[in-house]
Formats: structure tokens, sequence, C-alpha cells
């Protein structure tokens, strides 16, 4: 080792970093993720998220992704938006695209500050590594918990009386021994509002989700027609849902993102219905270079399209569904005809 850091300056450095928010834990701080992962998967509850039973024992055990570890640095990234996200939703005609996603993907943002902040421990201490954002099986909200950034709320994701829910999440695991963080308590008291909210009642209880009810799940994971039932609440949410997040009481707190590219695109913040589903393969992937949506592809994004169509209420966005209803893909092509009747009903 070259040195020793004080925790005061790793958390002075991510801050400076852009990070509002950096917390520590052991990595053996969250013994509870595997039964509960566990649980989750035999229910069935993470639906066509089959990566969720792959490595499940690093997924659930953060000592066995990387046993040489002896500390977790967690970190928070605002992307509070500075408008009611849910505002868009009145808007029948356009699509509701969540806040995360109306710019440049967070991974690679986000894993930048990682790696300058463990770049320079490593130059300072000369200890080992690692630096994670989302993609990887590291239990990111729990171990967020664990470190003191907040508690996970009862709709599962990571709340904070000083920043509210708005945050990405961040990890560096390192050899280095920092002092870890209390665990935060829960404060949602008897505050009910993230789970009434839920269009789709995604949520069986309190800190319980089923993601085959999600929609966010829905359009952004999921494979094929949804089901009849549930696409009425869908609405226009065309990629991701913000509703269980927006209605948090403790976003009242909520530190503006400084970060210029997750401001909502021009042409992302509502657009057209009908300008959307006219779009063929390389008319997506132009329009969505480097955003996060491009990952699920031209097919399930206008297929979403579609569902949002029907639930317009615009007679007006009929054609643009009829134009669709032979589309080569059986998911766009059964939403097409599902928006057409619905339209006429």
């Amino acid at each position: 080792m070259k040195g020793d850091l004080s925790k005061a300056s790793v958390v002075a450095r991510a801050i400076d970093e852009g990070f509002v928010a950096a917390r520590v834990c052991r990595p053996d701080a969250v013994p509870e993720v595997m039964e509960r992962l566990r649980d989750f998967v035999a229910k069935g509850r993470h639906g066509q998220m089959g990566w969720m039973t792959e490595r499940m024992h690093w997924r659930g055990d953060p000592t066995a992704l990387w046993p040489e570890a002896r500390s977790v640095l967690m970190l928070a990234e605002s992307y509070a938006p500075p408008h009611d996200p849910l505002d868009v939703l009145a808007q029948r005609d356009r699509g509701a695209i969540s806040v995360y996603a109306q710019n440049k993907d967070y991974h690679d943002l986000v894993k930048k500050r990682l790696k300058r902040l463990a770049r320079w421990m490593v130059a300072e201490t000369g200890c080992a590594v690692k630096v994670f954002v989302d993609t990887a099986p590291v239990p990111e909200k729990a171990l967020g918990a664990a470190a003191g950034l907040g508690w996970q709320g009862k709709h599962t994701n990571l709340v904070s009386r000083d920043w509210g829910n708005w945050a990405f999440l961040g990890s560096v695991f390192t050899t280095l021994e920092i002092e870890p963080d209390a665990a935060e308590i829960d404060h949602c008291g008897s505050c009910r509002a993230c789970l009434d909210v839920c269009p789709t009642d995604a949520f069986p209880a309190p800190y319980q989700l089923d993601a085959r009810r999600c929609i966010s799940y829905l359009t952004i994971e999921y494979k094929g027609p949804v089901e009849e039932s549930l696409r009425a609440g869908m609405g226009n949410r065309i990629y991701g849902c913000d509703d269980c997040l927006a209605v948090c009481p403790w976003n009242k707190f909520a530190v503006r993102a400084t970060e210029t590219r997750y401001a909502a695109r021009e042409d992302l913040s509502a657009p057209p219905l009908a300008e959307l589903a006219v779009l063929d393969d390389a008319g997506f992937r132009a329009r969505f270079s480097g955003s996060p949506i491009k990952r699920i592809g031209r097919d399930r994004f206008v297929r979403n399209v579609l569902y949002a169509i029907g639930n317009s209420a615009e007679p007006g966005l009929a054609g643009a569904a009829r134009d669709l209803a032979q589309d080569p893909d059986p998911a766009v092509a059964d939403a097409a005809r599902w928006a057409v009747k619905r339209l006429s009903e």
C-alpha cells in the first residue's frame, strides 16, 4: 500500500465527482438478500428475466462476487427532474418515457465517474478496486441501505431523507479497510402513496414487487404480446414507468440533477405517438442512438407505442395502428389490431 485514505477524503472526492452521497458498508452486510432473492424467483415474480436466476450465488452474496473486497463504497447520483413527470400521462396522444431514459444512457455516465474515483483511490493507496453500475450481479439497493444511503421503500426502491428517490446507484468494491456507516432505518411510516398509485397493482404487499405486473418490466424486459388485462393500465407509458417514484413524499428533498446529459431531449420528453409508430428499424436506431431505449429494439418499442395508441381515445391515431396490423413481428401486429379495436369501441 502507498498509504491510507480517510473516509472523509473519499467521500469528499466522490461529491467532487458529482455524486450526491457516498457511504460505506462491508460486503457481508446484507445476509438477508439471498433468501429474498430465492423467494422472489421461486414465486416466479422475475418473469422473463432469466438473468436473475443466473449467478445467484453472486447476486445474493456480495462476498462471493469478489472475496478479496473488504469495503463497498456505495454512491448515489441524482437524476431528479425539474418537473412532475406524471404530467405527460394526461397527454394521451403523446408517449411517456421514464425520466432516466430521456437522454444519454446513465450506465456510461455513472461508470465514468466511478472509474475516475476508483483510479484516484488506487493512485493514492495502491489498493485494488472493482466498479459496478446496475449491469453486474450486485444487490445495489440492499447495499445502499446497509451503507446508510437510504432505505428500501415500500416500492422496493432506495429512498433518502436527503435526496428522495431519484438517484442512480453505483458501487466501488475495494480491498481498502474503510470504516462502515450505520445502516439507515425505514422512514416510510404509514404512507402508501407508491403502492396505491401503481396502475397495474404490481405490489402484492408493501416492500414486495411482482415484476410480471410492473410497467417498467412489461415495456422494457418483456418479450411478446403483453397480457390483455394489463394493457389498459399501461396508459401512454411506452418505456418504463415513474409513478411510484414520482409520488414519494420524500422527493420534497430531491437534489436537482447537475449532469446536463440527464436533461430531457426535446424529442423524448413527450413525443407524438403517431411519429413513433412509423419508425422502422433504421429510424429507431438513429433516433435512439446513445439512449438506453435502443437496447429493447424497434419491435418491442413500437409494440409499446401501439398499446399507448389503443389507450389514447384518439380515433385519429387508428390509421397509424391499422398500417401495422400486418407487421412482420407478431407482437407488433397483435398490438396494432388490439389498438384498432380499442379505438373503435
